[in-house]
């Protein structure tokens, strides 16, 4: 979609060239000042109950007397906040998807002022609205027609918007980059298409990127990750990639990605109804993916090292078995009682492999725990970290993002479960507390660095009729990296 700034004030809108011309409107009463043409069409639609300065009330208006656009769509924020601002952009846009709408023009009314974070939501609610899955469905609908949004504005806005569409547009190529990864089906999104793509990322912006087979894997010692891809014919990969946007002396940011593409859940096997949805086991993969998109696009002066390890756990002959111990790259044995935590195993060893670095600080994503699903549903992602300052970073991120986390807590007698007999760490502990036996089974990987895990389950995807890929948590981790920039 074509983004622009134009240059309005509330009191001319009628005088805007588009096919639409949509006003955002917060509070309770309608603001003084505004356009005689849409001030009136307004008042007469609340007078016919055809709209209510209320959350969520949205209608279109065709041919307004006085109005040089051909519709005014109506859109009510309620509350001037960011977050019902994106939800009355994306209902407005959404109203207008199936029509002939090519070209709107949009403003806000009721709002202190056009802030970055206020444009950047806009061009993601509009980024959100215009998505269509269409790789392997031919039947798919037609792109929407609407292909240019302006924002009308005042020139005191002008900076910020210039900044906030740079922003935004950003991390909507990331989050739609996140989303077809995860939405391909498990026979297209392979651990080698996910490393295609990077290399792909990789020669469009510079980044330096190491794709690594099996062989090299087995080199380094990373059993854990080698017990995990056992099963399965495709091979596994170990993608690194690096941008480089600061000296070299200043230590990378690491993001490492569970990039399982598809889990049966191996000899602890998952039951049928659902299990196609485990294609999307590979969301914290494709969030890094995304992340990574939006960072090259952003050029920050920052380090950023991306990692993924990428695989299939299916069951098989060769398969691992629950019992069996494994050695992982730190050395540490691990007894494995459920092959189905698995995501734990191949983070395991990236986060060893991450030492190497020399790291400011190390965050992994993964859809790791149906516990975090139900501790938190599909609202905030779960987050763990090594030290307050590092949450609280990644909490304002999310939430200056509208992609919020929750911390969750790491106490050392959550480990008690863990303990085995025959290993020295198992990799799974009882149903109490999953996501957090979880994490501290991935924090005696994390110990020579600040680190943070966001368990990401419950927002990676959505299932019913909406089902697919968010993108989430590429908008968090984007504001955390812009954050970390010195």
């Amino acid at each position: 979609m074509d983004f622009r700034t134009q240059s309005s004030s509330l009191d001319a809108l009628s005088g805007v060239n588009a096919d639409a011309r949509v006003l955002v409107l917060a509070g309770e009463a309608l603001p003084e000042g505004l356009d005689a043409a849409v001030a009136a069409a307004a008042k007469d639609a609340i007078k016919l109950g055809d709209f209510e300065l209320k959350t969520g009330k949205t209608v279109v208006l065709p041919r307004v007397a006085g109005l040089k656009a051909p519709r005014l769509v109506l859109a009510a924020a309620g509350k001037p906040s960011l977050k019902s601002a994106r939800a009355a952009v994306q209902a407005a846009l959404a109203a207008l998807k199936s029509g002939g709408t090519a070209h709107a023009a949009l403003a806000f009314a009721g709002f202190e002022s056009l802030s970055e974070s206020l444009v950047e939501q806009t061009v993601l609610a509009a980024l959100e609205v215009s998505y269509v899955y269409r790789h392997t469905k031919p039947s798919a609908p037609a792109a929407p027609k609407l292909a240019k949004l302006s924002l009308l504005l005042g020139k005191d806005d002008a900076k910020a918007a210039k900044a906030g569409l740079a922003r935004g547009q950003a991390i909507g190529a990331g989050i739609e980059l996140a989303r077809e990864a995860a939405n391909r089906p498990p026979n297209y999104a392979t651990p080698t298409f996910l490393a295609e793509q990077v290399k792909a990322l990789g020669k469009s912006h510079g980044l330096k990127v190491e794709v690594l087979d099996q062989k090299a894997v087995e080199k380094l010692g990373m059993g854990s990750f080698l017990a995990v891809a056992k099963g399965s014919t495709e091979p596994l990969r170990f993608i690194v990639a690096r941008y480089e946007g600061a000296a070299k002396t200043v230590a990378p940011v690491v993001l490492v990605g569970k990039g399982i593409t598809f889990d049966s859940g191996g000899i602890s096997l998952k039951p049928g109804a659902g299990m196609d949805e485990m294609k999307f086991d590979m969301g914290g993969a494709a969030s890094v993916l995304g992340t990574l998109r939006a960072v090259a696009e952003l050029k920050p002066k920052l380090n950023l090292v991306a990692i993924i390890a990428a695989c299939e756990n299916m069951p098989a002959g060769n398969a691992v078995k629950p019992g069996d111990v494994v050695t992982s790259m730190s050395g540490q044995t691990i007894e494995i009682l459920n092959t189905d935590a698995e995501g734990r195993l191949i983070l395991c060893d990236a986060l060893s492999y991450a030492e190497r670095f020399k790291p400011a600080v190390v965050v992994d994503v993964a859809t790791l725990t149906g516990a975090c699903v139900i501790a938190l549903g599909g609202v905030r992602s779960g987050m763990y970290a090594s030290d307050d300052e590092l949450a609280g970073a990644l909490l304002a991120a999310g939430d200056a993002a509208l992609d919020p986390c929750w911390r969750m807590p790491l106490d050392d007698e959550y480990e008690e479960g863990l303990k085995s007999n025959f290993a020295d760490v198992a990799n799974v502990a009882g149903r109490e507390g999953g996501s957090i036996t979880a994490a501290k089974f991935l924090q005696r990987f994390a110990s020579k660095y600040r680190w943070a895990h966001l368990d990401i389950a419950g927002t990676a995807w959505k299932s019913g009729g909406a089902k697919g890929g968010t993108g989430r948590p590429v908008g968090l981790l984007t504001h955390f990296l812009l954050s970390q920039v010195r």
